[in-house]
């Protein structure tokens, strides 16, 4: 790679930046943070002469794509890529390639801990003991966990992660939709329809796609046992969020607990905020200490593999050579 290459960051975020110039420094790389905030016109502007580009969720469309002179690898610090371009990026032959074996555990640990801050009512009790309350229990139903029946939608490694840990709590049965697994021991695969009917525990780990947008609709909803919960640590337009705001006011079911959201960060006065029966977090299932220095140390190895000739290991958007 010759001398003076730049690789833009074009989301800020991290601590520092020291793993990708440790990296990337001994293939004449210069790593440079241009902090674009989610601006679809910085990107494109932050991009233009990078030879590659590390993004976090600011959008890489057709246009900063069609800017780009000379980059050869847009690599994504996390594992969903909706908002790369990858045909555009194709046409360019820029390779796409992002990191999907850090973080599972993490992602994982969010999910169990939403969905039992929801069984248990942790937030709703941390509320009224602040409030002065005290043995209201009955105020709000509870059930108890060991013996339900777990439904998953996508089986990839976080969905397995959990899995794991939900068994260890007790769920008996697991149901998945995945159209991508043929078979799966220990497991029931089952279709949409029959996971969103059957589960008492629904969790998402589907990627978003054009075929996935809202695969959580009315219809799907209204499908969902009455004590059933719905957790989301996936991407927040798997679900169509004013069906599942108009379910969740209606008691149609028990709860949510929700990592991700349609539009991020959600509004001020979002109808999400003023409901009791439902965790919200800000899309930081991702995160320990542990999971950033993966990621970044990860996502830097795919721009050096780049550099030196080699495609990405985790190459998404592949051509004939």
């Amino acid at each position: 790679m010759p001398g003076g290459a730049i690789v833009a960051v074009v989301d800020g975020g991290y601590d520092s930046y020291d793993t990708e110039r440790r990296i990337l420094a001994p293939l004449g790389a210069e790593v440079v943070l241009r902090d674009c905030a989610g601006d679809a016109a910085r990107v494109a502007e932050a991009c233009a002469d990078a030879a590659a580009v590390l993004v976090r969720e600011s959008p890489v469309d057709g246009r900063a794509i069609a800017r780009m002179g000379r980059c050869r690898a847009i690599v994504r610090y996390g594992i969903g890529v909706d908002n790369i371009d990858l045909a555009a990026a194709r046409a360019r032959r820029i390779y796409v390639a992002n990191v999907p074996g850090y973080g599972a555990e993490e992602v994982s640990d969010q999910a169990v801990a939403l969905l039992l801050g929801v069984v248990r009512r942790v937030a709703s009790r941390d509320r009224a003991v602040r409030a002065g309350a005290w043995n209201v229990s009955r105020r709000e139903k509870m059930y108890r966990v060991a013996g339900r029946t777990l439904g998953l939608v996508g089986y990839g490694r976080i969905a397995r992660a959990f899995e794991r840990k939900m068994r260890g709590l007790g769920v008996e049965r697991v149901l998945v939709h995945d159209p991508n697994v043929p078979a799966a021991d220990g497991v029931e695969l089952a279709g949409l329809e029959t996971v969103c009917r059957e589960s008492d525990y629904l969790s998402l780990h589907a990627p978003l796609t054009a075929g996935t947008r809202h695969l959580l609709g009315r219809r799907e909803l209204a499908l969902m046992k009455p004590t059933a919960l719905l957790v989301n640590t996936a991407r927040g337009a798997l679900v169509d969020e004013a069906a599942l705001v108009e379910a969740l006011r209606e008691g149609r079911i028990l709860g949510a607990g929700l990592d991700v959201y349609e539009h991020e960060p959600p509004r001020t006065g979002h109808p999400l905020f003023a409901l009791d029966n439902v965790v919200l977090s800000d899309h930081t299932g991702w995160y320990s200490e542990e999971s950033v220095a993966e990621l970044q140390t990860k996502a830097a190895e795919e721009v050096a593999r780049v550099f030196r000739g080699e495609p990405p290991r985790h190459w998404l958007n592949r051509w004939d050579a």
